[in-house]
């Protein structure tokens, strides 16, 4: 544990993770989840909603007992040795460069809503964005937390007076039901897409230690974070499906259907400042578990120090520095952003189904029902995801081996010392 007292709470914490999972996807994955499965994609959304609570519980679980800023890497390494949990941890640092492009090109398209970008303009903005994200982490995570939270409450209020209007139309709704038995091959596609919406369940964890009382309010704060955006993502899905829009963003069209105007000013806002926070978030807990490696000696020492606010600066710095290269690297190499999603989707099914393995070590035997549907569920999104499981395989393979010949090459170092 980190020695500094914790400085959020159980509502903060339900903020941090609401805007963590709702993130960039909040206005953008139910219109690419219908564009997959049409009215099925209401189906994928219930299926994965109630599918995740079982896994959120699990992760929240485990953080509460073992608070650490390594997170499934320390679960993993607790459950099954050095090796397997510093490889879990790597291949987490791994991902996060790559997943931050895909977040970032996802906000954008709300920036190119209301300022249109293009070229290397584009990316500059992009570039000082994560500069300005380094800047407000100097004061700590409180301040993100708090303004996170702000953030869900403004989400939560939109989506919600959306409901309530889409509600005058007559007929819609029937008019889905009816729409018949959706076909579950593309259900399983918009499944493996909807994923990414509830990627932060484990960055959670990295931050346990940040929480004033982990072993009382983690589990809530997950929990309640974790519905809350199941909730939201059904009723955007819903909205796209009961409003027809040609907006390229639909939801800024459907704001606008309904409330008469100004959906490319609110709903791209929240969803620039939803995006933001979820890189924000990931970058945090990243560059925790950066110090935590840099401490045991894993990486290099120097990464090894924080700030007086407790915040590793050093590990961010670099993680956003790398995160700045990547997003200049997939422009020049014109990346799809649904393979930047398929890759670290991949990676990231992996690391949960890794950590309900250390589950079913670690927890009273109680949670192993918890357990199987955990490890059921990220089996069958694995299957979902089919080729492109093979990018985090690809890393698995790279990093096991080098992490393999560390561990026995110190151990030959203090044998011989």
């Amino acid at each position: 544990m980190n020695p500094h007292s914790g400085t959020i709470g159980r509502w903060q914490g339900a903020g941090l993770m609401a805007t963590t999972l709702l993130g960039t996807g909040v206005f953008i994955l139910p219109q690419m989840t219908i564009a997959k499965a049409n009215s099925g994609a209401l189906v994928a959304w219930l299926l994965l909603t109630f599918a995740i609570i079982p896994v959120a519980l699990v992760f929240g679980r485990l953080a509460s007992v073992f608070p650490h800023a390594a997170g499934p890497a320390y679960f993993v390494e607790q459950a099954f040795g050095r090796t397997a949990g510093r490889t879990i941890g790597l291949i987490f640092l791994l991902v996060v460069p790559m997943g931050a492009p895909a977040a970032i090109l996802m906000t954008f398209q709300f920036v190119n809503a209301l300022v249109p970008l293009g070229g290397w303009a584009m990316v500059a903005c992009e570039v000082l964005v994560l500069l300005g994200l380094f800047l407000l982490n100097l004061r700590g995570i409180q301040v993100s937390a708090k303004l996170q939270f702000a953030l869900t409450l403004c989400i939560v209020a939109v989506v919600g007076i959306l409901s309530l209007a889409s509600g005058l139309q007559q007929g819609a709704l029937s008019a889905i039901t009816q729409a018949g038995m959706p076909d579950m091959s593309t259900v399983m596609l918009a499944a493996g897409i909807a994923f990414w919406s509830f990627l932060g369940i484990e960055a959670m964890t990295h931050l346990a230690d940040d929480f004033r009382c982990p072993e009382q309010d983690m589990i809530p704060a997950m929990m309640m974070g974790t519905v809350l955006v199941g909730l939201i993502y059904l009723a955007c899905t819903l909205l796209l499906l009961l409003v027809a829009t040609d907006s390229p963003v639909a939801m800024m069209g459907v704001f606008d259907r309904l409330l008469g105007g100004y959906g490319a000013q609110v709903i791209g806002i929240l969803g620039i400042a939803s995006g933001l926070a979820t890189v924000n978030v990931y970058a945090l807990s990243a560059a925790r578990l950066l110090w935590s490696f840099s401490c045991e000696g894993i990486l290099p020492r120097y990464f090894a120090v924080r700030n007086g606010t407790g915040v590793p600066m050093r590990a961010l710095a670099l993680l956003l520095s790398v995160m700045a290269s990547v997003i200049v690297l997939t422009y020049i190499s014109g990346q799809e952003l649904e393979h930047l999603i398929a890759w670290s989707n991949g990676v990231f099914v992996v690391i949960y189904f890794m950590a309900m393995l250390a589950a079913a070590k670690l927890l009273p035997r109680h949670n192993l029902p918890l357990v199987v549907f955990g490890c059921g569920f990220c089996v069958a999104l694995g299957v979902a995801l089919g080729a492109s499981m093979l990018y985090v395989f690809g890393l698995i393979a790279l990093v096991a081996p080098l992490l393999w010949w560390q561990k026995g090459h110190l151990s030959r170092r203090q044998q011989e010392a």
